[in-house]
């Protein structure tokens, strides 16, 4: 006798009522309906997500034996999964799921199809190192390592050399803008993919999935786009903070995220702020967010950013003074991505004016293009106004003496640098003969006294700062 997918789940539910209690029957198993009976595959149609995972969940081993018990060793369970429900105007439309668990013979010999489509067009999956939107330049050896990034680096590496082994699963790296997240996640895609040709890794912007689940409900292939990212090994999603709002893309990812997490793939993802900062996503999945490893990139120290550009400049085979190097780390401190700009704009002055990179050149390049680090009342301004009104030289302002004159004149700088620019106190302090923080902290609390005390130095004070309102209108 032929069975069809209505008589096999007929019998089945006359086993699981036996097994469950009734109001968990009435709930769970009455609303399923069969689809379809092929090769020993039983598709049934559950009302939704939650509905899927929660079978999974609390049913898995009863579904198994009855399955087995109906359709043979071989026989398995696919779920035709209700993600919309569609309106007046638009049809509903599901998608199907695997069992998620490798458990005895649900999963034997299962493979992925070459004949399935997907939203990438990609011919076969024996050739996925091409097409897994990677940038060969990024990789963990010209990823400086610092103070700044080390537990992003770290988990990033083990999870590179373990995709889907160790506990950093899904790996979230989070930080603001230009600090090096999309480098550290490809880094992590280029090395797994190096170690294990058959590791099927894909990277891609939220923008860009969102965008794929888009095309893909227009053109009535939901199915497809689901099953190409059901076969992927390692997934990366850079910069999620975009599937804010978009809850039929969030939809979408949620149930990806499950079944590639459950068979122990590897995700990793990106954001600009942690998971908790995350406005517009589904609570459910933020909570998956959070179930790995969250590390954040800070914005990178001195000693970081001058091993950013020397490595850069090796890795171009330019040499750059010491002093350039040291000026543009202490003048740069906001993000990497400002700092590899300014030393492709310095090379690219160098080469134009046929002129060799120095100091000067530098600090041109960095007032043309860096408005917030030498603005118009910059660092050299106020030290040649204040230098003017003292009656002392730059180079004095710079200098190690203690000359009454010359340390107050030095405070007062300080005071107006801290005051009218964007320096960090390090950066201050460098400016001034290479200083240390503490001592620009000094410097700003002496005269903030002095302008308390004497009403003449207040007067002077404010003449000064009359000087740098009127060069900055």
């Amino acid at each position: 006798m032929v069975k069809d997918s209505v008589s096999v789940w007929e019998d089945c539910l006359k086993f699981i009522r036996g097994q469950v209690g009734e109001q968990s029957f009435r709930t769970w198993f009455e609303p399923i309906k069969p689809i379809s009976l092929s090769d020993q595959v039983l598709t049934i149609q559950v009302p939704s997500q939650f509905f899927y995972e929660y079978l999974e969940e609390h049913y898995l081993h009863v579904l198994r034996q009855v399955i087995i018990s109906e359709l043979g060793p071989n026989g398995r369970l696919e779920y035709s999964v209700i993600v919309d429900s569609g309106s007046n105007q638009n049809q509903p439309y599901v998608v199907t799921l695997p069992n998620q668990k490798h458990n005895n013979q649900w999963d034997k010999n299962r493979s992925r199809s070459p004949e399935v489509r997907n939203p990438f067009e990609m011919p076969s999956l024996e050739e996925n190192d091409r097409y897994s939107n990677l940038n060969p330049n990024y990789d963990f050896d010209n990823y400086i390592e610092g103070d700044c990034n080390r537990l992003a680096r770290s988990a990033g590496l083990a999870v590179a050399e373990k995709p889907g082994i160790t506990s950093f699963n899904p790996l979230m790296i989070y930080g603001g803008v230009g600090l090096g997240k999309t480098h550290l996640v490809q880094a992590i895609g280029n090395r797994i993919g190096t170690d294990d040709k058959s590791n099927f890794v894909l990277y891609v912007s939220s923008e860009k999935f969102t965008t794929q689940f888009t095309d893909a409900i227009k053109n009535n292939s939901i199915q497809s786009f689901t099953n190409f990212y059901l076969q992927v090994d390692t997934l990366i999603i850079d910069d999620v903070q975009f599937f804010s709002g978009k809850e039929k893309t969030q939809e979408m990812f949620f149930h990806i995220f499950n079944h590639l997490h459950q068979n122990g793939k590897q995700i990793v993802m990106s954001s600009d702020r942690a998971p908790r900062d995350l406005k517009g996503l589904q609570d459910r999945l933020l909570s998956r967010f959070k179930w790995g490893l969250t590390a954040d990139l800070q914005m990178p120290d001195f000693e970081t950013r001058m091993a950013i550009i020397m490595r850069k400049m090796q890795s171009d085979g330019i040499y750059i003074p010491d002093d350039v190097v040291e000026y543009l780390a202490y003048s740069v401190d906001t993000n990497v991505r400002e700092l590899e700009g300014v030393l492709i704009s310095l090379i690219a002055h160098a080469t134009l004016n046929k002129t060799d990179i120095n100091l000067e050149l530098a600090k041109q390049t960095l007032k043309n293009i860096v408005h917030d680090i030498e603005s118009e009342v910059g660092i050299d301004y106020i030290q040649k106004s204040v230098g003017e009104y003292f009656q002392i030289s730059v180079e004095d302002l710079k200098a190690k003496t203690r000359k009454k004159e010359i340390v107050i004149a030095r405070q007062v700088s300080m005071y107006l640098c801290k005051e009218y620019t964007n320096h960090s106190l390090k950066s201050i302090g460098y400016h001034f003969g290479g200083r240390d923080h503490s001592t620009v902290i000094h410097a700003v609390q002496s005269v903030s006294d002095m302008m308390d005390l004497d009403s003449k130095f207040n007067d002077n004070i404010a003449e000064l700062k009359k000087k740098m309102r009127m060069k900055s209108v």
